[in-house]
């Protein structure tokens, strides 16, 4: 799609591993057999991939991310597909530590906060807009975080 900037990704430690997004492409494309095509697909009967080559919609993975939840005994009533995106933010900006800006420039997001008066108290000096974008989600990069002295990434903050 023109216009859609790629999404770099890295495998993450082992103790993040029920976060990787390697291990679990990896892992679907075993347990799926896809081997070309769509890589999240409609479903068939017996919770099959369907053979046909069409995606799933977002109203077919919530009903059936929804009866998951039933059957480990949580209530859906709370969740949509908007928590995966709510929740991936909340994580990047409070475990990660990572800036707003960075945040919204890697989902595609506007970066115009000019009019957004309680974006103006989330913005600080850790949001880097010189950061490579490929970097973003790389676990072996140097600290995002700046000194707030000298303005340099260093790893004794």
């Amino acid at each position: 799609m023109p216009g859609v900037k790629p999404f770099y990704l890295y495998l993450l430690p082992p103790h993040l591993a029920h976060l990787c997004p390697i291990r679990a492409l990896a892992e679907w494309l075993m347990v799926s057999g896809i081997t070309d095509g769509y890589l999240f697909r409609k479903m068939a009967s017996g919770d099959r991939v369907s053979p046909q080559n069409s995606h799933m919609t977002s109203d077919s993975f919530l009903e059936m991310f929804r009866q998951n939840l039933l059957d480990v005994k949580i209530d859906p009533y709370p969740y949509g597909t908007h928590s995966f995106r709510r929740g991936g933010c909340q994580w990047l900006y409070t475990c990660c530590r990572w800036g707003l800006v960075r945040i919204c420039d890697w989902g595609g997001w506007s970066t115009e906060f000019s009019n957004l008066t309680i974006v103006k108290y989330l913005i600080s000096y850790v949001d880097d807009p010189s950061e490579r974008r490929e970097d973003y989600m790389n676990p072996n990069r140097a600290p995002s975080l700046k000194c707030y002295t000298c303005g340099r990434s260093c790893h004794c903050i």
